[in-house]
């Protein structure tokens, strides 16, 4: 039989899904600083070390059992998960873990040893019943999001702290968030399904500076964690996290492209003077077919409109916007006293194969002159916002 799957993160649910693998690998990763006193990353690694099922652990020739959401360790190796240069400074974390009621732990072996235990592990974990060990590099466990809240609001935040509250926020294909569609995009869960950020509340979450957002950030993308998406004005940015879909789901991750995500979030394109618009499209006017109506956008504007919704087709592999003979049929559905335009475009291949349909509605961008005959048209250079979608093929 033939399956089809669909593959969603949705931001309804109260847990996320974290790999042991990908915890590891941010603890190898010497770059992402771990200071700041937030405790999100001490307390993810604590967890990707408890177990699920009851296992025995034999240090310094002594049998301990371990219970499921425990483990023990030595204090040598809480410091290398912490990265302190003391140990006496890993302990330190833990009793701020514990009186946050996160962990409750205990020392053995004269202090050499620590056994720990993660407070409501079953809440948000199976656990199951017989003895087996438990590896660390495999598998995954549910974190809380409710937790990270918390933990985030304790002080400022590290980079690593920044990195996982992003991850923790992702979202992908859930029609509540705009957006999510394109890719996987990180979501506060602010109850308006909009993604759209600015560096200001980022900075008063994270409890740091708007320069040091601005800089963390810019390093994340250079070190190719995430993607971030800058917009004109005061629309703010939006983050795409990279290698999120190979990692929770082991599929192919997709490409980001900023102009098709501007369509998505209703973002300002800014049309230029027809006497001064310097193009490099391979697009013709003569291949743009524009309604002439009084109450409609101008024409060179359309124009330009369509050159860029081409550029953007042509990015998601649309093979006719990159023919240089494709005929472009753009048709009125709507009026402008709606306070916005729909057209009908209509992409029409000259050598005979199916064309495609797309709605597109366009409306002014806020603060635009009007025209004084219509009180709709604009003269000269303009910005618009649009958005479209395809209606069939």
């Amino acid at each position: 039989m033939d399956y089809q799957l669909e593959i969603k993160q949705i931001v309804d649910y109260p847990r996320c899904r974290i790999y042991r693998e990908f915890v590891q690998s941010l603890m190898k990763d010497r770059s992402i600083r771990t200071s700041g006193c937030s405790y999100l990353f001490y307390y993810i690694v604590l967890c990707s070390y408890a177990n699920f099922r009851s296992s025995y652990r034999r240090l310094d020739g002594i049998t301990y059992l371990v219970e499921p959401g425990q483990w023990i360790c030595t204090a040598t190796e809480l410091s290398e998960w912490f990265r302190t240069r003391f140990q006496h400074q890993a302990i330190s974390i833990l009793d701020t873990l514990e009186k946050q009621h996160y962990i409750s732990y205990s020392k053995l072996g004269r202090g050499n040893l620590i056994k720990f235990s993660i407070s409501g592990w079953k809440t948000s974990n199976t656990t199951l019943e017989y003895n087996y060990p438990c590896l660390k590099d495999v598998g995954f466990f549910f974190f809380p999001i409710a937790a990270a809240h918390e933990l985030i609001s304790l002080g400022k935040c590290s980079e690593m702290d920044i990195v996982l509250d992003l991850w923790l926020h992702t979202i992908y294909q859930d029609g509540q968030v705009q957006g999510s569609d394109k890719g996987p995009v990180v979501y506060f869960r602010n109850g308006t399904g909009n993604p759209l950020t600015n560096f200001s509340d980022l900075a008063q979450r994270w409890g740091i500076s708007k320069s040091t957002v601005s800089r963390i950030l810019n390093k994340l993308e250079n070190r190719d964690y995430l993607s971030l998406i800058s917009f004109p004005g005061r629309h703010g940015s939006v983050i795409y996290l990279n290698n999120y879909l190979s990692t929770m789901f082991q599929v192919s991750d997709v490409m980001i492209d900023k102009e098709e995500v501007s369509m998505a979030f209703h973002i300002p394109f800014h049309a230029p003077d027809s006497s001064l618009e310097i193009t490099d499209s391979p697009i013709r006017d003569e291949q743009i077919s524009v309604p002439s109506e009084d109450n409609s956008v101008s024409k060179p504007h359309m124009q330009a409109m369509v050159r860029k919704v081409a550029k953007v087709l042509a990015t998601q592999g649309l093979p006719c916007c990159e023919c240089s003979r494709t005929i472009y049929k753009l048709y009125p559905l709507s009026d402008c006293m709606e306070g916005h335009y729909r057209y009908s475009l209509e992409i029409i291949c000259p050598d005979g194969w199916d064309g495609y349909h797309f709605e597109l509605t366009l409306s002014p961008a806020k603060g635009q002159r009007k025209s004084r005959k219509t009180g709709c048209r604009t003269e000269g250079a303009a910005d618009y916002q649009f958005s479209g979608g395809q209606a069939n093929a």
